[in-house]
């Protein structure tokens, strides 16, 4: 994939985010959602950056199957329960992502939902990434 990640100076600098990514490829993989589910279908993680980094690898390791690389993603959304706790840890949070997925970053957003299909999730991920 070739993308090019927008940031026009009229917005606000991004954070861990792009304004808008402009990618060419030839397949698009679009991502399911993903929680801190282990293997055996349990969500793992006490915290929200224990669960945020479990959830981060599954999207990656779906991504991977599909022959895609951190760089392929497109967009990403992350729907988490409690956005107080999500600003708190945002330094964190960042740091794994940029340890698990680099700094080239896909549009984002993050959402507050009431719940998560499990009841102990605190934060889902989903998204679509461009391959070439």
């Amino acid at each position: 994939m070739t993308a090019e990640r927008i940031n026009p100076p009229e917005l606000s600098p991004p954070t861990g985010f792009s304004h808008a990514v402009v990618a060419t490829g030839s397949r698009v993989v679009f991502l399911a959602g993903q929680t801190a589910l282990d293997a055996d279908g349990k969500v793992v993680g006490e915290s929200l950056p224990e669960q945020f980094e479990k959830a981060l690898d599954n999207l990656l390791i779906a991504l991977a199957a599909a022959g895609g690389t951190p760089s392929d993603l497109a967009r990403v959304t992350v729907y988490a329960t409690d956005i107080a706790a999500y600003r708190t840890h945002a330094p964190e949070l960042g740091r794994i992502w940029r340890e698990s997925a680099g700094r080239d970053y896909p549009a984002m957003a993050v959402v507050e939902v009431v719940r998560l299909w499990d009841d102990q999730a605190a934060v889902e991920l989903d998204g679509f990434a461009v391959l070439p």
